[in-house]
């Protein structure tokens, strides 16, 4: 595992390449993959709060997001800073664990396309009690049967996972989020309306090929450390 300086247990932020990521066109919904762990929690409660303090988010008002699509015209960028008090729309995943237990949380994003070439994005999160490469695994699997149950074809993609071990008679946590600062600020965008896709079982062997080549990633940053982390 990669080293942080903000945490020694912790990833930096992942990030794909895309021509938008300084600042986007016109429309675009930016975003940004990032992880942290926090292993010296007095409780769940205080251990999930440092957490988003290692996040960045310890300042900011969350919208916990459930389902598997993205806004349209999302955007992976680079991550920055957010303003005290921002109310901000976020995919999160938590892993808790307890007294020198292991506990792992992810989250991943594909950009992809519809057989009518529409392009579109959906995102995957999990939380397990396994080791960061079986956690990892799953959640690419997560990823591949979202594809494959909406028969949408991947561009690129990108997953986060995090792994802590909690300290002796204290509560940790892992955490992974896709954050989308600015989602809340837009003009509702969608999509054509889609008939039925084809069946799930059908589709799974396409779509685990479309994930395992994966594209190139540039090298990412997370605020506050001069580590450097590529995919």
């Amino acid at each position: 595992m990669t080293t942080s300086l903000m945490n020694p247990a912790g990833l930096a932020p992942f990030m794909m390449p895309n021509p938008a990521a300084q600042g986007g066109p016109s429309g675009s919904c930016p975003g940004w993959l990032m992880t942290a762990v926090a292993p010296w929690g007095e409780n769940a409660e205080d251990a999930y709060d440092q957490g988003l303090v290692e996040l960045g988010l310890g300042d900011s008002r969350l919208i916990e997001v459930q389902g598997a699509f993205l806004p349209m015209g999302f955007t992976a960028v680079a991550p920055s800073a957010l303003p005290m008090g921002s109310l901000v729309e976020c995919h999160l995943a938590t892993a808790f664990t307890y007294d020198g237990a292991t506990a792992c949380a992810g989250v991943a994003w594909a950009a992809c396309k519809t057989p009518e070439g529409e392009e579109c994005a959906v995102v995957a999160k999990i939380t397990t009690d396994l080791d960061f490469e079986e956690t990892e695994s799953l959640l690419k699997r997560n990823l591949q049967r979202r594809l494959a149950s909406r028969d949408l074809e991947v561009i690129n993609f990108d997953v986060a996972v995090d792994e802590v071990t909690a300290a002796q008679e204290h509560h940790g946590v892992a955490m992974a989020v896709l954050i989308l600062p600015d989602s809340l600020k837009m003009a509702t965008a969608t999509g054509r309306i889609r008939g039925a896709t084809r069946s799930i079982s059908k589709a799974m062997e396409t779509a685990s090929k479309r994930v395992d080549t994966k594209a190139p990633a540039a090298p990412a940053m997370r605020p506050g450390s001069r580590t450097d982390f590529s995919l």
